[in-house]
């Protein structure tokens, strides 16, 4: 398995990274790679690359395929030795990876498939590599490579298609995962790069497809082991969170102004501060929790793309209901050219330094390996139970009760402040819908380890955040026309014609409150999946 970072290199930083690079001994090599799947494409619906590659005289044969989390990947080599002739190339053989857990996988893909394998693209890179070492706690020997070329799709035909590659990966050969860490901070901050989860390979694939945008990636249940401690619990959720917020980041920073990425990000980006938040007393040797250096960062991106959202997408939601309430044809942005224009672009916010650290720090954290916890020695029935060290996770049945308290104060407070809510100021009533998402984004990481079904969805934790949904919407409804009214307000200094939406949000704005307080009072009575049977 290798542990690796990719970044992409803006094309006005390349001459400083390969001068950077040429600061050690670099070693030139050409590579010239052949890209297989079926003509379905199994295989990349799989996560698995299948390649040919020359290295200078010498072919090698890849499989590689998705890991646990950002940084963690399988992979097997074979070395086919030098071609017999300048034009020859070994033919694909999957059989060559027979007996290891990427061959397995492929293997099985394939089998399920039945479909032969066809070659889908190719690509022609310079490659410069050099071995760095680093010194301190977190030693390690890492491969810098930096590589600069294209990736050709349909190769030989006249609809033949180029995208050009300009990146540089760093890889863990040897030694601890924070020294690979520390070395990506420096040269990613030095340089100006940002972390892209865009291979050779899927970028060969939406050659083909002809994607200019593919879909924004969503959040899924964390991956938990069985009966994990606190630390394994931290590692899996933050490994969630980044599984949304990388691929739809690295689109973003690439110059993307998809909205439903810019979405999809913002949520993950609240999934991850709500888990940095909720989960730090599992592990209280944690430093990445307990730190306060990662909030500003990533509350300035949620912000800056929030703004984006409420000039855009809140407007399209209104300008609808206006208009049939017979309001007056009017653009509250028209005439705000001012704000727009010093307003960062999407891609600027995710590629400011301050952010890309924040993301460094926390693929490193999900990579590196869970601390080894001795097991407590047992003691007699009369004895009382110890509490875990502060040196220590909780153990798994510790975090399940550390996880219960947490549900339960934010149930409890969710409750409390549905039954006043049209009595909160404006901020304590946007706090509440904050915490709402906050129970339901903890809700959501930790159900797998209260789940009484195989699938969560139907299990009760699913049954609890059903019912939560409700209070979701109509909290969401009241925000949104809060923000609303907040523009149209804004817009009246330059048109009066925007008064009449000011006055009619201020009319909804009772009734929307009293909603909301309905729907928050139907959570008290959920069932709660935390809850131990008798």
């Amino acid at each position: 398995m290798e542990i690796e970072f990719k970044f992409h290199i803006p094309a006005e930083r390349l001459q400083a990274v390969e001068a950077a690079m040429r600061r050690g001994t670099v070693v030139r090599t050409r590579l010239q790679a052949r890209y297989f799947d079926t003509a379905d494409q199994a295989l990349a619906a799989q996560g698995i690359v299948l390649r040919l590659r020359k290295e200078g005289r010498r072919w090698v044969q890849t499989v590689k395929a998705t890991g646990d989390n950002a940084l963690h990947r399988l992979e097997h080599n074979v070395d086919l030795g030098a071609a017999a002739a300048a034009s020859a190339a070994p033919v694909i053989d999957p059989q060559r990876h027979q007996g290891t857990p990427v061959g397995d996988r492929l293997a099985k893909v394939l089998a399920a498939s039945g479909a032969a394998l066809v070659e889908r693209q190719s690509t022609d890179i310079v490659r410069l590599t050099r071995d760095v070492r680093t010194t301190g706690a977190g030693g390690a020997v890492v491969e810098l490579a930096l590589d600069v070329g294209k990736v050709i799709a349909y190769a030989g035909t006249p609809d033949e298609r180029e995208s050009p590659v300009c990146e540089l990966e760093l890889e863990l050969k040897r030694g601890d995962v924070r020294g690979l860490v520390a070395l990506a901070h420096r040269w990613s901050q030095q340089h100006g790069l940002w972390f892209s989860t865009v291979s050779k390979a899927e970028r060969g694939a939406r050659l083909l497809a002809k994607l200019d945008v593919v879909p924004a990636v969503k959040a899924e249940t964390p991956r938990l082991a069985k009966e994990p401690d606190g630390r394994a619990i931290q590692q899996a959720v933050v490994a969630s969170c980044l599984a949304q917020m990388l691929p739809n980041a690295s689109e973003i920073a690439a110059g993307s102004i998809d909205e439903e990425q810019i979405h999809q990000l913002r949520i993950g980006i609240r999934r991850l501060r709500t888990a940095l938040r909720e989960l730090a007393g599992l592990d209280e040797r944690t430093e990445l929790f307990n730190s306060a250096e990662w909030e500003p960062p990533l509350v300035e991106a949620f912000r800056a793309l929030g703004v984006l959202r409420d000039r855009d997408q809140v407007v399209k939601l209104a300008q609808p209901q206006l208009q049939d309430a017979g309001a007056p044809a009017f653009d509250p942005l028209a005439g705000d050219d001012v704000q727009a224009a010093h307003a960062p672009s999407p891609g600027d916010v995710v590629r400011a330094p301050a952010f890309q650290s924040v993301l460094v720090s926390l693929i490193g954290f999900t990579a590196a390996a869970t601390a080894a916890v001795e097991a407590a020695p047992k003691s007699d029935a009369e004895a009382p139970k110890q509490a875990p060290s502060p040196s220590e996770p909780l153990d798994a049945s510790d975090a399940r009760r550390y996880l219960r308290k947490r549900l339960q104060h934010l149930h409890e407070q969710i409750v409390r402040d549905g039954q006043r809510f049209e009595s909160l100021s404006s901020e304590d009533q946007h706090r509440t819908r904050k915490r709402l998402k906050r129970l339901r984004y903890l809700a959501e990481f930790v159900m797998p380890l209260f789940a009484d079904a195989e699938d969560t969805k139907t299990s009760a934790a699913g049954r609890y955040l059903k019912r939560l949904r409700p209070a979701q919407d109509a909290l969401g409804r009241f925000n949104d026309e809060a923000v609303a009214q907040a523009l149209y307000r804004k817009a009246s200094a330059r048109d009066a014609r925007a008064w009449f939406a000011v006055g009619w949000f201020s009319a909804r704005h009772a009734a929307g409150a009293r909603a909301c307080r309905k729907a928050l009072c139907k959570i008290e009575k959920a069932p709660r999946f935390w809850k131990k049977r008798s």
